[in-house]
């Protein structure tokens, strides 16, 4: 007999499972239309690849996966594409998301299926591929997709495969059902999975309160290496780390996965569509869902289509509408409840509740805490329930979070055994969504900073290469003038003399025309200088350099005004104004002196006499 280890806390709540253990699993049928979420799983909503009034067969792929923890969403039945539009989910929130609405033709034809012969002669990738693309997730209630966890960190080396075969929730039968009519698909599951991930030992957990399951497995495993191992009826022995903990005596570290500890966990439904998907090349289309409660006339199990309305199944098991006081997607415990009994059977739906009056009385007016320890008593993670509580009903999330807020599995048992009747699983839930929310704007914030300083190192770069090359077209100017490029004065000299031979060329007179009454002497004949040139000149045009003078100065006072403006408005073109400022500046004083040196020309030149 194999060695049990016991978790903390737990409790025994009564089990209401002989309700629906008693009958066989019945088909649900098909329902006039079929709800179809995009979103049914732990990851990014699957992408549409149908469209309105398209025709698909059983099987076929209406929904792409997106992203790596993503799978795709399969046509349960033959029909057509209605619509693609929101409708009203199983959620708490009780909001509408993304559905393909499918109406059946009643014909319920296969498409092209893919099974695999011999998947031990295939690579391990092509089967988790395989096990991907028919859309299979953890059907225990989270949702994770099962290619994703068959596929640990390379670092983790697997040690122990379980199977959860424990269902302790009350009311819920579904995967006692499946193990006594279904065993040997189970196990067929399980050797799949067993040859993916190379365990050293498969055990098989299942709680004292399942006999005729005990058989059935025990019967199914007869000369194999896997342990069916019985444990204690006490919730939630299901949960996954308590099973861990249970079957090895290991301990899944605060924010690690059971792969750290060399364990990867199951549920025995998932295993039944792994061998399905493997075998006969179906995917993920439909699953077993206990339908239970005292307003229901025929509780039981039933193996319903993914995408049936609730209200059509609770049809099907006889409830009677007027009698349902509380309808709970889920246990008693971890579900919540629903307020559109319209809402579709999604691949995480393990069970409907429907309760007659007074079976499941609604929570009582909550008092203060009396601080009586006894959720930190019954807490099978250890934590500290009421620290946890005061933090996050104060909104102190970033305490909540050092107090191991996400350690908290939601089983609930803290919230039971409370006498002030406060629904802690509440507010945690709470805190957990405001943590998310924040992590994400983070995320966000940290995203557009990035972006913001990419920007700026582009603009500075720009910058510095436009500066660049303006030095090198000032040192190129410098290299081709006559004068030393460390002589700025002589540099600003031979500018000045530029413009004032210049204007003198400007207001040269020519030569004497031939026969014509001026004399030799007014021309500046070979041999003399530039003196005589001046002395022989015209006098210049002063009223023209006075207008260039106030053009200048005009472009100047213009480009002064779209700096300023510039620099109030932090403008991109600040440093260019800049730069055409400092150049119509240059272009006003050589205007100024170029008028300055004509006055003086001007006031030195005789007077001629007769």
């Amino acid at each position: 007999m194999a060695a049990l280890w016991q978790f903390p806390g737990g409790i025994h709540p009564t089990g209401n499972k002989h309700q629906s253990s008693a009958r066989a699993i019945r088909e649900a049928g098909l329902p006039p239309a079929l709800i179809l979420p995009l979103h049914q799983h732990i990851g990014a909503p699957a992408q549409t690849r149908v469209e309105v009034g398209d025709h698909v067969l059983k099987g076929d792929c209406l929904a792409d996966a997106q992203g790596p923890m993503g799978v795709p969403v399969h046509a349960p039945t033959s029909g057509a594409i209605e619509a693609i539009s929101l409708q009203p989910v199983p959620h708490p929130s009780g909001l509408s998301d993304w559905c393909i609405t499918l109406i059946p033709d009643g014909q319920d034809s296969w498409g092209q299926r893919h099974p695999v012969s011999d998947y031990q002669q295939h690579e391990r990738t092509d089967i988790l591929a395989h096990i991907r693309r028919a859309g299979i997730v953890g059907l225990g209630g989270a949702g994770f997709p099962t290619s994703v966890k068959l596929k640990p960190p390379a670092q983790d080396t697997i040690t122990t495969l379980i199977l959860n075969a424990a269902e302790c929730e009350p009311y819920i039968t579904a995967d006692d059902r499946l193990m006594r009519e279904r065993a040997a698909d189970i196990i067929a599951g399980l050797d799949i999975m067993a040859w993916l991930v190379r365990p050293e030992r498969c055990l098989i957990g299942i709680e004292d309160n399942k006999p005729e399951a005990i058989g059935a497995l025990e019967e199914a495993t007869r000369g194999s290496l896997i342990e069916v191992i019985v444990i204690p009826t006490r919730y939630p022995s299901g949960g996954e780390k308590q099973l861990i903990q249970i079957l090895t005596g290991r301990e899944v570290p605060h924010g690690g996965i059971p792969a750290d500890i060399g364990v990867i966990c199951q549920n025995v439904g998932t295993a039944a569509a792994v061998a399905r998907a493997i075998h006969q090349g179906e995917p993920l289309i439909s699953r077993i869902t206990t339908v239970t409660g005292n307003a229901v006339g025929t509780a039981g199990n039933f193996d319903v289509r993914l995408g049936t309305p609730v209200d059509y199944l609770l049809t099907c098991a006889g409830a009677q509408d007027k009698a349902i006081q509380q309808l709970i997607h889920g246990g008693p415990m971890m579900g919540f409840t629903l307020t559109n009994p319209a809402v579709p059977v999604v691949k995480s739906t393990n069970c409907i509740i429907a309760a007659g009056t007074g079976e499941l009385p609604g929570p009582a007016e909550e008092q203060p805490c009396i601080r009586c320890g006894a959720c930190a008593e019954a807490c099978p993670m250890e934590l500290l329930p009421q620290q946890l509580f005061w933090t996050s009903k104060s909104g102190e999330f970033d305490k909540a979070e050092h107090l191991n807020l996400f350690d908290c599995i939601e089983c609930g048992v803290c919230a039971y055994v409370c006498p002030s009747n406060i629904p802690l699983v509440q507010y945690y839930r709470h805190a957990k969504g405001e943590v998310r929310t924040r992590r994400a704007e983070q995320i966000k914030a940290d995203q557009a900073r990035q972006r913001f300083d990419a920007r700026q190192a582009r603009l500075e770069r720009d910058q510095a290469e436009k500066e660049a090359r303006r030095k090198e077209r000032a040192s190129a100017m410098v290299a081709r003038s006559p004068l030393e490029p460390d002589q700025p004065e002589n540099s600003k000299a031979a500018r000045g003399a530029a413009v004032r031979e210049a204007l003198a060329r400007k207001n040269r007179t020519p030569s004497s025309k031939a026969g014509s009454g001026d004399t030799p002497a007014t021309v500046a004949s070979p041999g003399t200088g530039a003196s005589a040139a001046e002395t022989t000149a015209q006098p210049p045009d002063l009223a023209d350099l006075e207008k260039q003078l106030a053009q200048a100065r005009n472009k100047l006072n213009t480009m002064a005004g779209m700096l300023k403006e510039a620099q109030a408005g932090n403008a991109d073109n600040v440093d260019k104004l800049e730069r055409a400022v400092a150049k119509n500046r240059e272009r006003v004083t050589r205007a100024e002196q170029a008028l300055a040196d004509a006055r003086t020309r001007v006031d030195a030149t005789p007077t001629s006499t007769d």
